[in-house]
């Protein structure tokens, strides 16, 4: 279900490190989609989004790495 609102703190846990992450309840909506689409936990496929973000040269902050790679994907949908 998507919601709108202001943004939300969660916990995950990263390579056994707990992070919190604040994002708008879109977000972790189409984050808990986008895991359960591809059967993975959540903590899981924000551990992979994490080793995309790192990897870039100016790596931004999760809650944007998260944001982007979120409308990567919606974007890829709609182009298909």
């Amino acid at each position: 279900m998507m919601r709108d609102g202001g943004p939300v703190k969660r916990s995950v846990t990263i390579a056994g490190h707990q992070t919190s992450i604040s994002l708008e309840p879109l977000f972790w909506d189409a984050l808990a989609a986008e895991a359960a689409a591809q059967a993975l936990p959540l903590n899981a496929l924000v551990a992979r989004i994490d080793l995309e973000r790192i990897e870039a040269d100016v790596p931004p902050n999760l809650a944007s790495a998260i944001r982007v790679w979120l409308f990567r994907r919606a974007l890829a949908r709609t182009d298909a």
